[in-house]
């Protein structure tokens, strides 16, 4: 691991690469989980996939957990995840892609570091997703349809956390890590 603390800036405007956290969100098939360990490794930070961790701690996996408990009960671990993961400092996070559903997990990611949404357009998410059975809300007669819905709904709510907004249509994991990098800090990568 790489030197992640628990002490999160107040302020996001003090925020900065040297000591701050960096919150990835975005739907389903965007490349957040990808991404942050590119971000991560070149910016010697923590990577932290709130999914992963949620698994981890229950010793469940996602579609089980919203099996028992539906996707209200998922959402609320999500919640309890995303507050303590980002009162930490230094690290990378990939959220997953209902996280900004739940208000104060919006508040959570918006005040205590910068938040990147990697907009991805819905059929780049078909094509990212399609044989993947572990997502839940995904498992329906029309997955694109599906998908279509829950941009329209999550979309607002990605923007109106973000601080920038990175398209994900070109470029490797990497090269979308460079970018954010460049967006953030312009003299960060040269």
């Amino acid at each position: 691991m790489h030197n992640a603390t628990k002490e999160a800036p107040t302020d996001s405007t003090t925020n900065d690469l040297l000591t701050g956290n960096l919150f990835l969100v975005g739907p389903m098939g965007a490349g957040k989980t990808t991404v942050g360990r590119h971000l991560a490794d070149l910016l010697g930070r923590t990577f932290i996939d709130a999914d992963h961790e949620i698994e981890r701690r229950t010793g469940a996996t996602i579609p089980w957990i919203f099996e028992k408990e539906g996707e209200a009960g998922f959402r609320l671990r999500e919640e309890a995840v995303i507050a303590e993961l980002t009162a930490m400092n230094n690290i990378v996070l990939a959220t997953g892609g209902g996280a900004v559903t739940r208000e104060q997990s919006r508040l959570y990611l918006r005040q205590r570091g910068t938040v990147i949404y990697l907009y991805t357009p819905v059929a780049m998410q078909v094509a990212r997703t399609s044989r993947d059975r572990n997502r839940p809300l995904l498992q329906t007669t029309n997955p694109e349809a599906r998908l279509r819905e829950l941009l329209t709904i999550r979309d607002p709510l990605y923007r109106s956390i973000a601080h920038h907004v990175v398209m994900t249509l070109d470029g490797s994991a990497r090269e979308l890590a460079q970018k954010i990098i460049q967006i953030i800090q312009p003299n960060a990568i040269k």
